[in-house]
């Protein structure tokens, strides 16, 4: 009889412990690489990106949702629940001099694959890794069990030869090991999505649920697409980008993502008024631009392969996407950079190394100022969709403010997994951010006191309603972004003691998270 009876209780307990894997979400979370605030057509563009629309439709778009601004210090910050000072990538990959700029992430915090891993997720991750290039910050070695990944920044959409004359690799891992992509390699942005469907195809008949966090390089530079997706945006830009711009504004207002209080930001000011240009100018920006809503086009077909081989492998039912970008629009200009190693052939192709540059960036960022790497909204300013079916309502909105620190507590929370004291032996920072799952679920989430940004000296905080901004060695500007989040009145005169007390709490938490004077920074 006992023996009967201790049968029953451990199948009764196998049980309950297969019915808590069901309940435990799968969790795809989708990264672009320097997509503007307006670059999909649910926040406004002109660009074919079906897939993400219908995920717009049927689950929750944030409005207010910001990066860190700038590629590194936002994927720690995704990664970790922490500021990126506090992970040790507070800038790029480079070694600064000090821990919170360390360029590569630390020991004293954990990143989502390592605490999902720990929990019993099968995890993946396919594309743009670029928080650190030492082997301890791998992604191998942080918790994703499946691994492809470009270790640095920009990467030829073609082959993995280096972009730079200065030494510096642009690596490709599969694994952990070092893998070569020749000029017959695939288009990256499908390689990415290609060892994605791989790798789900590799844990589908695993009873544990999954992580795959998708880090596309696109949009990133240099501007490369495949030429039948090219063919489809040739001419669609001559226009340009003014037309472009107000275009964009509009339907933005018309989705109601953004408020008729806040107007269009003046157009950037090294840029020239469209009409000025001669027609040969117009057909080179115009190209340019095709290029590079090809490349999105191209990601947006990727996504759906993704989210259908979910639903081929029967795991869509209970599956959490989240769709995000790492920074704003991008103002570079490559031909500028002495280490870049130039081609010139023909726009798009392998032989081809070019940007869309300030003015085209200034239309993907529509309605704000400023681009990646600034921490007005420009730069900082992401396009934010979560689907969640069963959970989230479709055709959700929010415009409370959220940040990429809180998709760290989100996942633990949906996942059912707590934010340990330590890990692997390690004391861990206190996470930063705020669990998105009452939003989810149409409610408020945790209020916050404040949000704060540093990037090369650029730095804000945006404290309710109110931003204080400055860029380096410039003076504070201060919005009330309720009715100017387009940032075109400066308040800063008119409220001294407004600006007084938002820096002191700046200045607070740059000491804590080890904001250094970026003009004493080699």
């Amino acid at each position: 009889m006992k023996n009967h009876l201790s049968l029953f209780i451990i199948f009764c307990m196998m049980a309950l412990n297969v019915s808590a894997q069901k309940s435990r979400p799968n969790i795809v979370v989708i990264l672009a690489d320097d997509l503007g605030f307006s670059d999909i057509g649910a926040f406004g563009s002109e660009i074919h990106t079906p897939v993400l629309d219908k995920l717009a439709k049927q689950g929750l778009l944030m409005n207010q949702f910001y990066n860190a601004g700038r590629c590194c210090p936002s994927r720690a910050a995704l990664l970790t629940g922490l500021y990126p000072h506090q992970a040790g990538v507070g800038d790029m990959v480079q070694n600064k001099g000090s821990e919170a700029y360390q360029g590569f992430l630390n020991s004293n915090c954990a990143t989502i694959g390592e605490l999902l891993k720990a929990g019993g997720y099968s995890t993946i991750v396919s594309g743009k890794w670029h928080v650190g290039l030492v082997p301890s910050a791998w992604a191998v070695n942080r918790g994703f069990e499946k691994s492809f990944t470009l270790q640095n920044n920009g990467s030829s959409y073609f082959n993995s030869k280096p972009l730079y004359n200065d030494g510096r690799t642009v690596n490709f891992l599969l694994n952990g090991k070092e893998v070569e992509r020749q000029d017959t390699s695939l288009y990256l942005t499908q390689a990415i999505t290609n060892f994605a469907l791989k790798s789900l195809d590799e844990v589908k008949d695993r009873p544990n649920p999954f992580l795959l966090y998708v880090a596309y390089n696109a949009p990133h530079w240099p501007i490369q697409a495949l030429p039948e997706d090219i063919a489809r945006y040739k001419g669609k830009y001559l226009n340009g980008w003014d037309a472009l711009r107000q275009q964009r504004y509009k339907k933005l207002l018309a989705l109601g993502i953004i408020k008729k209080e806040w107007a269009l930001s003046p157009r950037f000011e090294s840029v020239k008024a469209w009409d000025t240009l001669s027609e040969q100018e117009k057909e080179l920006w115009d190209t340019r631009m095709a290029i590079y809503a090809a490349m999105i086009d191209r990601m947006d077909a990727g996504i759906g392969q993704i989210l259908n081989k979910i639903k081929q492998i029967k795991r869509d039912k209970n599956t959490l996407v989240v769709f995000l970008s790492d920074n704003g629009g991008s103002a570079d200009e490559v031909k500028k950079w002495d280490y870049v190693t130039q081609k010139n052939d023909v726009p798009g192709s392998v032989n081809s190394i070019d940007s869309y540059e300030a003015p085209w960036g200034n239309a993907s960022n529509t309605p704000f100022r400023l681009f990646k790497k600034n921490t007005h909204e420009g730069g900082i300013s992401t396009p934010f969709i979560a689907y969640y079916p069963g959970v989230i309502k479709a055709g959700s909105r929010s415009n409370r403010p959220a940040h990429f620190i809180d998709l760290l507590p989100t996942l633990l929370e949906v996942s059912g997994l707590k934010y340990p004291e330590k890990f692997k032996g390690n004391q861990l920072k206190k996470l930063e951010g705020y669990s998105l799952v009452p939003v989810f679920k149409g409610k408020a989430n945790n209020s916050r006191a404040a949000l704060y940004w540093e990037h090369e000296g650029s730095r804000a905080i945006r404290e309710k309603d109110w931003k204080l901004v400055a860029e380096l060695n410039a003076p504070w500007e201060l919005y009330n972004l309720k009715t100017d989040r387009t940032e075109t009145h400066d308040l800063a005169l008119k409220y001294p003691e407004q600006v007084k007390q938002m820096e002191k709490k700046y200045l607070a938490w740059a000491a804590k998270v080890g904001v250094r004077d970026w003009n004493k920074i080699k």
